[in-house]
């Protein structure tokens, strides 16, 4: 008869003990799924939001819109507040609408906006040249160059033979650098209208109609150091204009050629003394 009553008393203790336990679960249940259906903020897209927007334009302007999703349904890096920290944020590719707005489709610069890839330590710097001088169209990106600089050799000095001597306008020519890389090439027109200038200036043969001239833009990169070369011998030029650059010239350099840097020549020692 003892054990009846214990056996009794210890299934009513389980059958509690059991209820308790689902009582509990259903509740956590229903704290979960009303917790999933907690609405939260997010940004959707209206219309589309073109690469290189703003937040704070496509708000303003109406490309997107704030909303409230289900907690659930809320997806992972939704953006979900524009403030002062992230509002001048761009878009770094179009979004079409009807999109949830991530925060990771903004950043700081856009995508394709670096279109040229400089390397480590180095500059780019863009060069305007006529067809010859960039040895064609057979210099490409990736080609290694020797870059030549053809200028006025002038003396010093008040002196008679000082002034005959600059009278001759001598001119030279130097190897200003070697194995430099060219990293992109992009064309530009030029109209006579840069060339009529140099004649109203008084120079002689110089064009008088519209005749268009083509130049190219070859953009090269080389150290610190030789950008400040470069740059020089590109503005060192009697014509104002200086577009295109027609006293720098390319040499296309062939696989293991070394051109020594002190190459220069200049009009006596090509032509002869007078």
């Amino acid at each position: 008869m003892g054990r009846r009553v214990l056996a009794l008393i210890a299934a009513v203790v389980l059958a509690l003990v059991g209820a308790t336990l689902v009582l509990v679960y259903a509740s956590n249940a229903d704290e979960r799924a009303l917790q999933g259906q907690q609405p939260r903020t997010v940004f959707v897209t209206e219309k589309v939001v073109s690469s290189g927007t703003t937040l704070k334009d496509a708000e303003r302007g109406g490309l997107i819109k704030r909303t409230q999703v289900a907690a659930k349904a809320l997806p992972a890096g939704a953006l979900n507040l524009i403030d002062g920290e992230n509002s001048s944020l761009v878009a770094l590719a179009d979004i079409t609408p009807g999109q949830v707005v991530l925060s990771s489709a903004f950043g700081q610069e856009r995508l394709g906006q670096k279109a040229i890839g400089v390397s480590a330590g180095k500059i780019a710097i863009s060069v305007s040249l006529e067809d010859p001088n960039r040895v064609g169209a057979f210099v490409t990106p990736g080609s290694s160059i020797t870059i030549y600089d053809t200028y006025d050799i002038k003396k010093l000095g008040t002196d008679d033979a000082t002034k005959q001597y600059n009278e001759l306008k001598v001119m030279g020519t130097s190897v200003l650098l070697s194995k430099v890389q060219v990293i992109g090439i992009g064309t530009t027109s030029l109209t006579g209208a840069a060339l009529k200038s140099e004649g109203e200036k008084g120079e002689e043969s110089a064009p008088t109609t519209s005749t268009p001239v083509q130049s190219y833009l070859v953009t090269v990169e080389v150290s610190p150091a030789d950008s400040i070369k470069l740059v020089h011998a590109i503005q060192h030029s009697q014509n104002s204009q200086n577009n295109p650059a027609r006293h720098i010239y390319f040499g296309l350099e062939g696989s293991d050629t070394t051109v020594p840097k002190n190459l220069s020549t200049d009009d006596f020692r090509y032509h002869g003394s007078p």
